[in-house]
């Protein structure tokens, strides 16, 4: 422990209100990196407040990622560490004209937003609202979403480096900064540059509830599922056509309906999704993302698709199938547990914020675990965002403050340790 306790000052709100104004939505249908350029507005002004704060290498390379060093100010040899968050949103929800709207000091209940009161952020629904109890709730007016998601965690990443820059009798090694575009859209880190970056192990600061550390995420996978069938004049099709997309509407159909999909699991249970479906009368295409903690259980459920599609084929005899699988990501903790320090000292550091450090799972993934296979082991420290992906969006001035201080604790234990 710190011989003495730190006083922290920030400005993690007045960041986070900021960076939200600046639209980054991403585009899965842009085949540029980023996807979309108004990232790069974002971007700018990140690498712009960084030189800012007396980092001379910060810049934005020309596919959209912030790179910044905050220079060791110890003799140690200590392990270069980096704190890393994206700067785009998701494409599920408008993120042009946020208007945020401060609930100072919750009191609980409902919070009705105030452009669309039919959006209603309510208690019984967002259970995590009761430990807010006292603090200052930053919402959207209703009409889009907030950008928490990642937001809070780029606001976190820049208070916490000014305030190590700012008292530089905190002892640290080495830190790198990385902000990342399109990771909502699975291309986060595709452009990135871990040489220049020069990191040991890293932080993605994405996870939801204050005092959460992420080892593991899904392994994911992507299927497609491509049917010819049979095309013939309809007024002479009796006995002859075969239609594909009647066939991909059978496969559908048979897919288990009490279980296996996202709908109706949760914990470490993984799912079959469709996600899209598209074709004619002589051919037509399922999409499905498969999800599971481990290899063998995705490997269970790409069986059991392949199972359900011969059985249902069968009954177009004059029709074939193709089924293709790509891997998208792994379960980062095949990569975390082999340097258990990592989430160790991020553990110490959360207890040290004064918090209570919980462990937990991504049903989900983050630019970590592309980038622990890259081999920068990479787990995931909680942002404090809640909601992400939708209009009722939320997060706490206090959580976003206590993940600054979890940074600098986490920055202090690596160079202690060392």
């Amino acid at each position: 422990m710190p011989a003495s306790p730190i006083t922290f000052t920030h400005d993690v709100t007045e960041r986070f209100l900021r960076y939200v104004m600046i639209d980054t939505q991403s585009d899965p249908a842009s085949p540029t990196c980023p996807s979309t350029e108004k990232q790069k507005n974002l971007g700018r002004l990140l690498a712009s407040e960084l030189q800012a704060m007396g980092l001379a290498d910060a810049h934005l390379d020309e596919h959209g990622y912030v790179y910044a060093t905050i220079p060791a100010n110890t003799d140690k040899t200590v392990p270069v560490i980096c704190f890393c968050s994206h700067m785009d949103t998701s494409p599920d929800c408008t993120g042009a004209n946020v208007k945020p709207q401060i609930a100072r000091n919750y009191q609980g209940g409902d919070i009705v937003l105030p452009a669309d009161p039919t959006q209603v952020i309510r208690s019984a629904d967002h259970p995590a609202l009761i430990e807010q109890i006292g603090h200052d709730i930053i919402t959207t007016d209703g009409t889009t979403l907030l950008g928490a998601d990642n937001k809070a965690g780029l606001a976190e990443i820049m208070d916490a480096a000014r305030f190590l820059i700012q008292n530089p009798d905190i002892r640290h090694g080495t830190i790198k900064i990385l902000f990342t575009p399109d990771e909502e859209i699975g291309r986060g880190v595709d452009k990135v540059d871990l040489k220049k970056l020069g990191a040991d192990f890293a932080y993605t600061m994405d996870g939801e509830s204050a005092g959460n550390i992420e080892d593991e995420t899904f392994s994911a996978d992507g299927a497609t599922i491509t049917i010819e069938g049979v095309s013939t004049h309809p007024g002479f099709a009796k006995g002859k056509m075969e239609h594909a997309i009647k066939i991909a509407a059978a496969i559908i159909d048979r897919l288990p309906r009490d279980t296996c999909s996202p709908e109706t699991t949760e914990g470490k249970e993984g799912f079959l999704h469709p996600i899209g479906i598209a074709g004619a009368l002589e051919k037509a295409t399922i999409g499905f993302i498969v999800r599971d903690f481990t290899d063998e259980g995705l490997q269970q459920k790409e069986a059991l698709l392949e199972g359900i599609v011969k059985e249902v084929m069968k009954d177009y005899p004059r029709s074939t199938y193709r089924m293709d699988v790509k891997a998208q990501y792994r379960n980062m903790k095949q990569v975390i547990d082999r340097h258990p320090e990592t989430v160790d000292y991020a553990i110490e550091a959360i207890r040290r914020a004064g918090l209570n450090p919980v462990r937990s799972s991504i049903r989900g993934g983050t630019d970590g675990s592309r980038l622990s296979f890259m081999g920068l082991p990479c787990p995931n420290i909680f942002a404090g965002e809640h909601a992400f992906h939708s209009r009722l969006e939320w997060v706490s001035r206090q959580d976003m403050e206590k993940a600054a201080e979890t940074i600098v604790h986490l920055a202090m234990i690596w160079e202690e340790r060392a």
